[in-house]
């Protein structure tokens, strides 16, 4: 299979193990590319990439402009808070401004779920999902998989935890249908007030005791707490949340098990889910997520445009 079956990257759900599969695959070849000396290649030099962002980022916005310009691709990028936006005009009037402009593809990140595949029934482009409010986040799945891969290879029977607010949380979405994608078990842990209702329906077992929880995985996905989705308290305090379900040294090293892989997808609250000394530990992979997922990025790019060419 050298093509993906979808124009858009909507969500993991819309997406094949074969495509996860060849987007890893590209991804091998394009990390290879942006550890020489010289990191651009011209894959993209004739595309131009518009970067629509609805909701402040600092990392996702970084990495995929950085992977466009490692393409050579023309780059836009569009704040909605100093656009048209505040005036009234619709999405799809944003949007087709922009493609009118001659524009091949839109990056975009939008505070409602959903609002991809609503644009993508009304523009003629690709679409690249960035983050759709707190329901998905494919690329961040992508290269969380990809990240685990490379430490631990086949990802099937591996017994994954995922930590922390998975209610509000997108990246907990597209990482639990990921790595149920590539064979892996995925179990989450948090307060019952974080947890979604029907969450087991997707497959997934809740344990509420995180030190169980830690005994049974082979990895730990540690996510932070998104007070800015939260309307209400879901807890007490961030100090009572932080002795139930934050990430210690000491809490590592009562655990007489095999070692554990430790992520998270930032912004990393330090004190509150995690601790500095596991987060910048010798058991942490984040620096390696934030890497490979320039190398991600420039697969899901260079894919979707559909260029003939190899990669040189």
């Amino acid at each position: 299979m050298s093509k993906l079956s979808t124009k858009h990257l909507l969500g993991i759900k819309n997406i094949t193990r074969d495509d996860i599969d060849l987007i890893f695959k590209t991804a091998d070849n394009f990390k290879e590319v942006i550890n020489r000396p010289i990191k651009k290649v011209p894959s993209l030099r004739d595309i131009t990439i518009a970067n629509i962002f609805f909701e402040n980022s600092t990392r996702t916005k970084l990495s995929f402009e950085l992977a466009e310009k490692r393409l050579s691709a023309d780059v836009i990028n569009f704040s909605a808070g100093s656009s048209s936006v505040k005036k009234g005009e619709t999405l799809i009037d944003t949007v087709n401004n922009i493609l009118a402009m001659k524009v091949d593809m839109v990056v975009m990140r939008h505070p409602n779920p959903g609002a991809h595949v609503f644009l993508s029934k009304h523009v003629k482009c690709a679409i690249v999902n960035a983050g759709d409010g707190a329901h998905e986040h494919p690329t961040q799945a992508l290269l969380d998989a990809f990240s685990l891969r490379e430490r631990l290879g086949d990802l099937t029977g591996k017994k994954i935890l995922i930590v922390g607010d998975i209610l509000h949380s997108r990246v907990a979405l597209s990482n639990i249908f990921c790595l149920q994608k590539l064979g892996a078990e995925v179990r989450v842990c948090g307060p019952a007030t974080l947890i979604p209702k029907h969450i087991e329906s997707l497959g997934v077992k809740v344990m509420p005791n995180f030190k169980e929880a830690l005994v049974w995985c082979d990895v730990a996905n540690m996510l932070r707490i998104q007070l800015e989705r939260q309307d209400i308290q879901y807890f007490p305090t961030l100090r009572e949340y932080s002795m139930q379900y934050g990430l210690s040294n000491d809490l590592l090293e009562s655990i007489d098990k095999k070692e554990i892989i430790i992520m998270h997808p930032g912004p990393i609250n330090r004190g509150v889910e995690i601790t500095s000394d596991i987060a910048d530990g010798q058991h942490s992979i984040i620096l390696n997520q934030v890497e490979n997922g320039v190398a991600v990025r420039m697969a899901v790019l260079y894919l979707l445009a559909g260029q003939t060419n190899t990669i040189s």
